[in-house]
């Protein structure tokens, strides 16, 4: 396409001159506690309303869990053939790793399974152990994640009890700053590959430094040129399209 149709904040105003047939991404700011399913579903139901018609092709450049927040892109229409290109950009999050404990997800998911010491901890040894994951990597995946394992998703396996292996996987970390030391919970922000997790990160980080940590909240702020400033928040959009159609 020559000209990219971008569905950002800025345009709810003027969404009965989008081509939803013809496609677009969408910027969209996922709430805390939606799978990226959830936020599928609801904009399928709410483009197929204002078409009118019974099917209709929307997806998701790049998973971002329940427990994580922020920019997740919508790849609609034929733009559904655009998702990985969308998914390979480079993303930025921030977030928060809590120290002093581990938890088998990596993230709140599950409950604590072990703690650690971590009075020990400084702002220099942190600083000094992220500098160690910057550049390329291999990292394992967590067991509670959406890899595929004998036919099943990692998770379905681990949620009950059995083992798994995950192969670790080739990353890149571009950047890896520390915005706040507070013990036991450090603030982070984070440029990387696709294909990073960060809960993967943050439990690596623990270990570094000689405890334990988990991933306690996660923001996806950017992919590629594309910031969560920018991103509808799901009802508002579902409202501006409705009410484009009742005009």
């Amino acid at each position: 396409m020559d000209t990219d149709v971008i569905l950002t904040n800025k345009d709810l105003d003027k969404l009965h001159e989008v081509d939803f047939m013809s496609g677009a991404a969408i910027l969209v700011d996922k709430p805390l506690e939606w799978t990226s399913f959830n936020v599928v579903s609801k904009f399928r139901w709410a483009i197929r309303h204002h078409l009118g018609v019974k099917r209709y092709k929307i997806g998701h450049a790049g998973t971002l869990d329940p427990l994580a927040t922020g920019l997740l892109i919508l790849c609609a229409g034929r733009y559904t053939k655009r998702a990985i290109e969308f998914m390979s950009q480079e993303k930025e999050y921030t977030g928060t790793i809590t120290l002093g404990a581990t938890r088998p997800s990596y993230d709140m998911e599950t409950e604590i399974d072990k703690e650690y010491p971590y009075e020990h901890i400084t702002r220099e040894m942190v600083e000094s152990v992220f500098k160690g994951f910057i550049g390329d990597q291999m990292q394992q995946p967590p067991i509670y994640s959406a890899k595929q394992v004998a036919g099943k998703r990692a998770y379905e396996s681990a949620r009950k009890g059995t083992a798994v292996e995950l192969a670790p996987c080739p990353i890149h970390i571009d950047s890896l700053e520390l915005t706040a030391f507070s013990l036991p919970e450090l603030e982070f922000r984070v440029v990387c590959s696709k294909g990073t997790y960060i809960r993967s990160l943050a439990h690596d980080i623990g270990k570094a430094l000689d405890s334990g940590g988990y991933l306690s909240s996660l923001r996806r702020t950017q992919s590629g040129p594309y910031r969560v400033e920018d991103a509808v928040q799901i009802e508002d959009f579902v409202q501006s399209l409705h009410s484009e159609a009742s005009i």
